[in-house]
This record gives C-alpha cells, structure tokens and sequence, in this order.
C-alpha cells in the first residue's frame, strides 16, 4: 500500500489513547545520531529493500501515516506466528530469537537507525529470512500499523527508564499503552516484558494488574524472601549511581528509579528468565553493576 506522506500542513491525522495528537504528546525516546557508517552503512544499503518496511510517514521519520495498514504476510512472503519486539535496539534478542525460531516471524521496532542497521547487519550474519525491521513510534504502530489480534507474542525489553521523577510520565508502559498491546494481541497471545529497575517494574506490574486484558502468568509466585523487589530493597544497589558507591560530594542521580519499601514483597508475581531472550550486552552490564533484572509475563484475555 503507498501513501504518500502529507507535508502540506502540520496537523496531525489522528490522536493517541490519551487524546493527544501525535507529534505533540510525550514520546518515550529522545531521538539520538542518525548517521550510518562502516559495516552499518553496508549492511543498510545491502538489506534495507528486502527487510525493512516502508512506513508512509506523516509528521516525522518515527511518525507512521494513520491509513497506513502492514500486511504481515506479504511482508514476511509467508504465513506465521508474529513475534514483535518494541525497542529493538542492536538487534540482539530478535536475531537470536529468529535463528533458534525459523518457523516464526519476527519485526524489529526501533526509533534508533544504527540500532535498526546493526540489526540488519546481524541478519546478514546469520543469513535469516524471518525478520524485519521498521523504524517507527511504537505505540503508533501498535494502534494502527498492525491488525487487532495479528501479534502472537509482544516483547518489551529493558525501556528507558527515565530516572528522573518529573520524566517518568516518559515511560513507554503506561495504560495508554497496555490498551494498544492488548489491541495487537491476538486472544492467548504473550506480553513479555522486562527491566533492571525495581521502581519501573513496580510499575508494569501494577499497570498489567490493572488491566482486565491480561492476565499474568506467574501470579503470586516469587514473593516474599524469594521476591527480587525484597532483594533489591535489602540490598540497596539502586541507592548508588550505576550499582558503584557515590562519589564524595555527588548526589546518587538514579535514586529517582529506587523503588521504596523495607519489607518484603508480599505481592510477587515475577517470571522466571525469559529463556528466549539473547543475554544482550546491556543486560551484562545490569549484572555487573549488581542490579537485578525483572521479568514479567501476561497472557492476553
């Protein structure tokens, strides 16, 4: 489907679910470098026409035109389950995930070109046919890029956390938010999600819990002692920059992302490890600043 991308005016064509135009409400990302250089350049300007979707644009080159509809299968030349990553990043997880699930689809979303391009560089490497990769606002895709019930599986894996308070309106998993993926999902589709900070997690939990869309698939367990959020609590590690002691005379900037609490975790509810996600280099370096990493899944209605 083409649709050329209207730059006539700068009205935007439709409204988000907080009834804020697009282009004009909060977004979760700050837009970083475009440039593409070295294997990445290669990689996009080898890869792109077969693995990148073309998203008629609106207002801006995240933003996707609101009558623009993907059809998945012409995408991908075939019929089958659609996993779609939110917040791609390098590509890690969905190149791992795609190798070790050939008879599954996959779609990258990413705002990040570099991210988008190392992702293809990756499917270069692997010589993969089941990914693709779009650089777009994720919850305009969810709202209407994609068909209701056409996801069969929606990751969400380490979002930017916006460490300050006043930023936390920022964060991508939100109602508004929830109400798209619940849209995407087809009924008994899996939401996946994942953070390394306790604050965040709380969050999510408390958003998904909310929902009468989902239902969460590890419901009570890990509470208690055996809760991360205890761990966390007991431990302290949020309370320095980074998981590192504070510096003499600094303040400890992501205390705005330490979740409150001195007693244990009664609520629980915590997913194991998602075996399926690739153990990404911003994963490792969670780890070795000795934060603790939060997974959570849900079923969808």
């Amino acid at each position: 489907m083409s649709i050329e991308p209207d730059n006539t005016h700068r009205t935007p064509a439709k409204y988000n679910a907080e009834g804020q135009p697009y282009g004009v409400q909060t977004v979760s990302f700050v837009r970083r470098g475009s440039r593409l250089q070295g294997r990445r350049e290669q990689a996009w300007d080898q890869y792109r026409e077969r693995f990148a979707i073309e998203v008629p644009r609106n207002l801006s080159d995240t933003s996707v035109h609101s009558d623009f509809r993907l059809d998945v299968d012409a995408a991908f030349g075939r019929k089958a389950p659609l996993t779609v990553e939110v917040g791609s990043g390098l590509g890690e997880a969905v190149t791992a995930a795609a190798h070790d699930h050939p008879d599954r689809n996959f779609l990258a979303v990413e705002v990040y070109l570099p991210g988008l391009a190392q992702t293809l560089y990756r499917v270069g490497q692997l010589g993969l046919e089941n990914v693709r990769v779009v650089q777009a606002n994720a919850p305009e895709v969810l709202e209407t890029m994609l068909h209701p019930g056409s996801v069969s599986e929606l990751w969400v894996f380490f979002p930017d956390p916006w460490h300050k308070k006043r930023h936390v309106k920022r964060r991508l998993v939100q109602r508004s938010f929830a109400e798209l993926a619940a849209r995407v999902l087809e009924p008994g589709g899996i939401w996946r999600l994942a953070t390394d900070w306790s604050d965040y997690a709380v969050q999510m939990r408390s958003v998904l819990g909310e929902s009468t869309e989902f239902k969460n698939l590890h419901d009570g367990e890990r509470s208690g002692h055996e809760s991360p959020l205890t761990q966390v609590w007991a431990s302290g590690v949020e309370r320095v920059v980074g998981g590192a002691p504070v510096r003499e005379g600094k303040l400890p900037v992501s205390t705005g992302n330490a979740s409150v609490g001195d007693d244990e975790d009664s609520t629980g509810g915590w997913a194991p490890r998602f075996e399926g996600r690739e153990l990404t280099s911003f994963e490792n370096k969670a780890h070795d600043a000795g934060r603790l990493i939060f997974d959570l899944a849900y079923r969808r209605a």
